[in-house]
């Protein structure tokens, strides 16, 4: 097996040439508020964190002579991707069936489950807390329609149907308001004016405070992958890389350094 993806490598680095001839920059969509993962210094310009490791070790494996990072957002990452100004995004962008139908995804680096913070003050510890509550969530994300097929499986939401479901007009058990980002959403939970903050866990543990805390409750299991145009030639090279590091733990290092 170990040959086998050395022999991939190999050729994914002969095929890279081509690629860097035409693009000397290689363009990583990224997260700026999720330490760990993808973080910005708004002091010194500087972004830091896993996914971004991981996309300046594939700019260097792909011969790109230089790699540049672009802010993305649920709401942003796929678009432009489409319109060519992004050659991939590693921003914690979980794997779905239905985007799978739009995008590329490499095989899972990354796996983890989403669950809710609230402020201990409220009470709120497990999924039948938040009955009747506003949940604030990322625009255009899954962690929504993740948590109501939680709340339905627990029985304490009736009638659910997750092909009809939208997040801006559901109110049947629970309520969701959306935000462009996390920190927004952090805030909101603040000010109350959410009931609690539902994402990815390691997301949600840059907003963990002494006053706040995880209901006791994890569910939807998210993979990240790395996002490519759909039909892109990188998406095979990008697939093989992958694969190849996951193999001989260059990612599980990764992800140890940053304590994930």
């Amino acid at each position: 097996m170990k040959k086998m993806m050395m022999l991939v490598l190999a050729v994914v680095m002969l095929l890279s040439m081509t690629v860097a001839a035409n693009a000397e920059t290689f363009r990583v969509g990224v997260k700026q508020d999720v330490y760990g993962f993808g973080y910005l210094d708004e002091t010194t310009g500087e972004y830091s964190g896993m996914e971004i490791d991981l996309g300046a070790k594939l700019a260097e494996a792909l011969g790109y002579d230089d790699v540049e990072y672009t802010t993305v957002t649920a709401a942003t990452r796929g678009q432009m991707l489409d319109n060519g100004e992004l050659d991939c995004v590693i921003a914690t962008f979980t794997i779905k069936p239905e985007r799978k139908e739009s995008w590329d995804f490499s095989t899972p680096y990354y796996v983890d489950a989403v669950t809710v913070l609230v402020e201990t003050s409220s009470g709120i510890t497990d999924l039948a807390g938040l009955k009747d509550k506003t949940v604030g969530v990322s625009t255009g994300s899954t962690s929504a329609k993740a948590l109501a097929t939680a709340m339905a499986e627990a029985g304490l939401i009736e009638g659910f149907d997750a092909d009809a479901f939208e997040i801006a007009t559901f109110d049947n058990g629970v309520k969701f308001k959306e935000f462009d980002d996390y920190p927004a959403i952090s805030l909101a939970l603040d000010a109350g004016d959410v009931d609690a903050f539902c994402v990815d866990k390691s997301i949600l543990a840059n907003y963990k405070t002494d006053d706040r805390s995880f209901i006791d409750a994890s569910f939807s299991p998210q993979e990240y992958g790395v996002a490519t145009k759909k039909g892109s030639e990188l998406s095979a090279k990008i697939e093989a890389l992958i694969t190849t590091w996951l193999e001989d733990g260059t990612i599980d290092a990764m992800i140890a350094e940053w304590g994930l």
